[in-house]
């Protein structure tokens, strides 16, 4: 039975590892191809906006479907839908059928981001922190590789002449078929977790939505919390994108770096998330690596040697966040019994999703105005969101104060 299990985590670690490095071919190219439609350079913050709208309406509809116990299905149905936006995306031309295929993305991706955490929740019992750890380092990986290769791939001159298409839209083309492709693999080798479905199967998953009003207050204000986060690290992780485009690096220089934060997040989940997962006081070192980063950001975009500052300094960001997303994760799903796994991590993306909403289109004004601007900011709202978690804190006290 433990064996089994080992192994049914151990595909859904290796799946979701897959899906982020498909997941993010398109990034590294998606500002060059922007520029070379003449779209205004705003319009990159909305496309992502538009997928993370899509994504934050979906996800509790797909956690609450999950909760069916056929995970795997909808996530196969989720990446149909998200390879017919990509590959519009990249076809439509035109800049408001490319918001709409970017809309049509977000509803479709969120299905694998969601599901595939609740897989790995109810496959895990007592190895939850551990396993998500390892999960958020290779989802990172992932990343990193997806922008490496989308990277030499918008470069390479072999692969625009293998599949020739004007500009940039062979890499969306290819990212789309991938997707169909791996969408099969995942009806044939993942497995679904045991659990009694006789009441999730009658729940309408619409009303998925509803179960926000049960949350208790301090989750609440934790996931206000990871909104307010997600708006900063968003806004650094995909404004660098464009930040190297403006110092003119190349879309393989780009996707070099981000393989260097992917190895750096896998080392640290590897050596360091591991001690810290035993502590108990988690939530204040949370709130530590907020105001951290916030310091790291604020320097970093202000240092003479950019490239030097973001492959040294920069790096301690990425160790800080790579510790923060289990430890994250963990928190909030230890607040879901076994019948609603699926429905708070989609919550969950939820609220990580209007970060990822309100981040580019907020950033995309301020990044306009300097670039400096939109990177300071991102520092004020790790601040925000580090206060909030203060907040938690301390109603955790009073709470297990009158207890006493």
């Amino acid at each position: 039975m433990v064996i089994k299990m080992k192994k049914n985590i151990i595909i859904v670690l290796l799946f979701a590892f897959i899906q982020n490095m498909l997941n993010n071919l398109g990034h590294p190219v998606t500002p060059s191809f922007v520029r070379y439609l003449e779209i205004p350079e705003y319009m990159f913050g909305v496309f992502f906006a538009t997928m993370s709208l899509g994504m934050m309406l979906a996800a509790p509809i797909w956690g609450s479907l999950g909760d069916s116990g056929k995970n795997k299905n909808y996530i196969f149905i989720g990446l149909i839908v998200y390879s017919i936006g990509q590959i519009g995306f990249g076809f439509a031309n035109n800049q408001y059928l490319m918001i709409l295929f970017r809309f049509i993305s977000g509803i479709g991706i969120a299905a694998p981001m969601t599901l595939f955490v609740a897989l790995l929740i109810g496959h895990s019992g007592k190895s939850r922190t551990k396993n998500l750890a390892i999960f958020a380092a290779l989802a990172t990986l992932g990343t990193s590789l997806g922008y490496q290769l989308g990277g030499i791939l918008g470069d390479s001159v072999f692969f625009n002449k293998l599949i020739v298409t004007p500009s940039y839209q062979n890499v969306f083309l290819f990212q789309g078929i991938s997707f169909i492709l791996f969408g099969i693999m995942v009806l044939i080798f993942v497995k679904d977790y045991n659990k009694d479905v006789s009441f999730s199967k009658k729940k309408n998953p619409f009303a998925s939505l509803a179960k926000i009003k049960t949350l208790d207050k301090k989750l609440i204000i934790f996931l206000i919390s990871l909104t307010m986060i997600t708006i900063g690290s968003t806004n650094v992780s995909k404004y660098i994108d464009v930040y190297f485009d403006d110092l003119n690096l190349t879309t393989t220089a780009l996707g070099n770096f981000v393989l260097a934060t992917g190895l750096v997040s896998v080392a640290t989940s590897i050596f360091i998330v591991p001690f810290f997962s035993k502590l108990r006081k988690q939530l204040v070192f949370i709130i530590l690596i907020q105001v951290l980063s916030s310091v790291i950001i604020f320097y970093v975009f202000r240092a003479n040697n950019f490239i030097l500052t973001v492959y040294t300094v920069f790096m301690i960001y990425v160790i800080f966040k790579a510790i923060y997303l289990p430890l994250e994760q963990n928190y909030i799903s230890r607040q879901a019994d076994d019948d609603s796994i699926g429905t708070v991590m989609g919550i969950r993306q939820s609220f990580l999703s209007i970060g990822n909403v309100i981040g580019p289109l907020f950033g995309g004004m301020l990044y306009g105005i300097k670039p400096l601007v939109l990177f300071d900011s991102s520092g004020i709202f790790f601040l925000i969101g580090g206060f909030l978690l203060l907040i938690v804190l301390i109603i955790q006290k009073r709470e297990t104060k009158s207890e006493n």
